[in-house]
């Protein structure tokens, strides 16, 4: 059968509590050597017996400088925890700071809104609507200003639109006296050369003899001394102004009769 589990208490006979304390100090010992050798550590170990006999194990033989680090470490961890402590306290103190400040806000803004009046007094509903009628004033302030800046923009703008459609204008009107200085221009130009093609014409009529218009043809014809095919005038110029036409049959006219009186 295997060993049963020791139950941990105190040895009450001494002699065994004695020599239990023996075997198991140089048990500890020996563990404490073997720990710092393995595993490379700075391992410090005191025990004091029930006579107040100290037995101790400190790595290289270094007791002191192991326990002023510890010194060290133990004296920063306490004050980081004291740090952690105080901070920690402040903090729970802002939160109840803060958890009062936003229920007064809550009850004031109630309050703001016509709720929960009951267990305000007289003096306390005076106030409230003296802060009220200071933030409407405030508020009707504000509006006003805004609704100023806002008309003054818009005037700006009214103005700026104003300047913009007066320029325009003053294009359009530029533009429509340019159009018609441009078309009486071409209108004059087509004018004078109708007169040029006029004059021209003229010109070529009156500079030719009578026999070019073929007023002896004609003499002959009527005179009956031979036929000649003539061309009517119109056909020969078609350029011939109407008016030339007229007053030159007139002188082919007064022509015949002259040759046919002789």
């Amino acid at each position: 059968m295997g060993r049963g589990r020791v139950q941990l208490k105190r040895i009450e006979n001494k002699i065994n509590r004695q020599v239990t304390f023996s075997k198991r100090r140089s048990g500890l010992l020996k563990k404490a050597h073997e720990i710092s050798v393995l595993c490379d550590a700075e391992v410090a170990l005191m025990i004091f017996s029930t006579k107040g006999k100290l037995f101790e194990y400190a790595t290289d033989s270094c007791m002191e400088r192991i326990l002023e680090r510890y010194e060290r470490y133990s004296y920063a961890e306490r004050q980081l925890v004291a740090t952690d402590l105080e901070s920690q306290g402040s903090w729970t103190l802002e939160h109840a700071k803060l958890k009062v400040r936003l229920e007064v806000l809550q009850k004031n803004q109630r309050h703001f809104m016509g709720e929960d009046l009951d267990t305000l007094s007289l003096k306390e509903l005076q106030n409230l609507e003296h802060q009220l009628e200071t933030a409407l004033k405030h508020i009707r302030s504000k509006k006003n200003q805004l609704m100023f800046e806002s008309i003054s923009e818009l005037q700006k703008k009214d103005k700026a639109l104003q300047e913009q459609n007066n320029l325009l204008a003053k294009k359009i009107k530029q533009k429509e006296k340019e159009e018609k200085e441009r078309e009486e221009k071409e209108q004059a130009q087509q004018a004078q050369l109708e007169q040029e093609n006029t004059d021209l014409n003229s010109t070529s009529v009156l500079s030719h003899p009578l026999h070019s218009l073929n007023i002896c043809g004609t003499y002959q014809a009527t005179a009956g001394i031979g036929e000649t095919d003539e061309t009517p005038l119109e056909n020969q110029n078609p350029a011939i102004p109407a008016w030339m036409v007229r007053h030159i049959n007139r002188l082919k006219a007064c022509t015949t009769l002259f040759y046919l009186w002789f």
